[in-house]
């Protein structure tokens, strides 16, 4: 009595700890060694094995085995079906025989190869979700008694422990896989196209800059690829295999904007019903990309200032400082020197985010690209629309050349979208390409206005044009002025637009 109650505690013990362990490990294999080991001594068993099921296959494997003969094992493979451990795997059903010599389904021909002899054998299924992947097994026991009705118990137990295993690691290998394709698909679609002389420049740039934690300042026109640039600067340093966070500060209020920089506490706000965790906290041990901004308020800029000074922030409505490893990244398309000699953006903050700057060309700069650009752009929605034949005319390649581009790659890129569109599913033609001249606005400038007159005007006027091209569509009048959705909603309430 005393020994069944220590065996039975120690087993307990053990799967604990077991458990633990398959919980949180990666291992397979040491698992599943680990899972044997533990079976046969607590059952004081001679040796043992865990044979998985391969499905193509259908033979099943030793993955891990105890006792003298353990290595050679290993070599072995057993037919679904065939002898103890192939029926137990077919049938799905436990089985003990205590006199292996006495049953039909033995299959001595492992055991007479390996010249180890085998009396009794305990052999339990490992299932996931009702199917059977495997099988754990052990023969004998120590002192040369036979296995009994208990020991089938036990090793029932340890194969569903197996399982999990199992299943857990199949868990961690789809989503390593997904995460690894995931990472080789943004990749493709992230990278930056050409071979001219300025695209080579920007990119020695960046490369360099990639191996330091030096904030980076992008600069560029809409539509240039200055996040392109930033996720390359990400992909190229010590810091790829973490997070990289791009937040577009023209999308955003102010308050907003803080909330999602830094985050905030349940109750800070009307609406704040959990806590959420801001961009610089997602972005430790890795890099934050903050495109526009420019467009950044003057209090905003002095929270930032702070965060960037001190290496600490505060979630809104918190009390705990939360300090984070992060690497800064910024961009605009507005001539930032100048709104400092201005005023409207401040000295001190300019600095911070100046450490290095990169000027990113426009398209009209390197117009050497634009063939190359093309073709990669068509190849993309080739695929999309299921038109592999479809191809670029000479005459729509020299009408893209001798166009001047306002809004470089992302205006490439829609116009070549519209144009696998509206064609014919053949041929891309000039006439397909949304290519219009850029004195179509009327800006309706006149000497007196004030600047700021004259910039709202302009506007106005500009959102007018891109909703009359996209048939008044917000999200690609939006994507063409290189601006969110969000933004353009707002620019279209505060100047009364339809």
């Amino acid at each position: 009595m005393t020994t069944k109650k220590v065996s039975t505690e120690s087993l307990v013990e053990r799967l604990s700890e077991i458990s633990s362990w398959v919980s949180s490990s990666q291992d397979l294999e040491q698992l599943l060694e680990l899972i044997l080991e533990t079976a046969t001594g607590i059952l004081n068993a001679k040796a043992g094995s865990i044979l998985l099921l391969e499905s193509r296959s259908q033979n099943l494997v030793f993955k891990a085995a105890t006792g003298e003969k353990k290595q050679q094992l290993k070599s072995f493979t057993i037919k679904l079906g065939q002898g103890i451990a192939g029926h137990v795997a077919q049938t799905g059903e436990p089985i003990l025989i205590a006199d292996v010599s006495n049953d039909a389904l033995w299959d001595n021909s492992i055991s007479h190869s390996l010249r180890f002899e085998t009396q009794s054998i305990a052999c339990v299924p490992m299932q996931i979700d009702g199917e059977v992947v495997g099988v754990l097994e052990v023969i004998d026991k120590i002192d040369g008694s036979p296995l009994h009705a208990s020991d089938l118990d036990h090793l029932s137990v340890f194969s569903e422990v197996a399982a999990r295993a199992i299943k857990n690691a199949k868990r961690f290998e789809r989503v390593h896989r997904e995460y690894h394709d995931l990472r080789e698909e943004l990749a493709s679609k992230h990278q930056i196209i050409g071979k001219s002389r300025a695209l080579k420049r920007i990119t020695t740039e960046a490369l360099k800059v990639a191996n330091s934690n030096t904030s980076t300042l992008v600069l560029g026109e809409s539509g240039t690829g200055k996040e392109l640039l930033a996720r390359l600067i990400h992909r190229a340093s010590p810091r790829k295999e973490g997070p990289l966070v791009v937040l577009n500060c023209a999308a955003l209020q102010e308050t907003l904007l803080e909330a999602e920089l830094f985050g905030y506490e349940k109750g800070a706000f009307t609406g704040a019903l959990k806590r959420k965790i801001g961009k610089f906290e997602l972005a430790d041990g890795g890099t934050i990309f903050l495109d526009e901004i420019g467009e950044m308020s003057a209090g905003m800029q002095a929270k930032l200032l702070r965060v960037l000074q001190e290496g600490v922030f505060y979630r809104v409505g918190g009390n705990d400082s939360i300090s984070v490893d992060v690497r800064v990244i910024s961009a605009t398309n507005r001539d930032i020197s100048q709104e400092v000699k201005e005023g409207t953006f401040r000295e001190d903050l300019f600095y911070r985010l100046n450490i290095v700057t990169i000027q990113m060309p426009s398209l009209r700069e390197r117009k050497e690209d634009i063939a190359l650009l093309a073709d990669y752009f068509l190849d993309e929605f080739r695929r999309e629309r299921g038109l592999p034949n479809l191809k670029l005319s000479d005459q729509a390649i020299q009408r893209m050349l001798k166009y001047d581009w306002p809004g470089n790659i992302r205006e490439l890129s829609n116009a070549i979208e519209r144009a696998v569109v509206m064609g014919d599913g053949q041929t891309i033609s000039p006439e397909d390409l949304p290519i219009f001249n850029s004195q179509t606005c009327d800006t309706g400038l006149e000497v007196g206005l004030t600047l700021k007159e004259a910039l709202n005007r302009f506007k106005k006027e500009f959102i007018s044009l891109n909703l009359d091209h996209t048939d008044g569509n917000r999200s690609k009048a939006a994507k063409l002025m290189g601006i969110q959705r969000t933004y353009l909603s707002r620019l279209i309430s505060k100047y009364g637009l339809r």
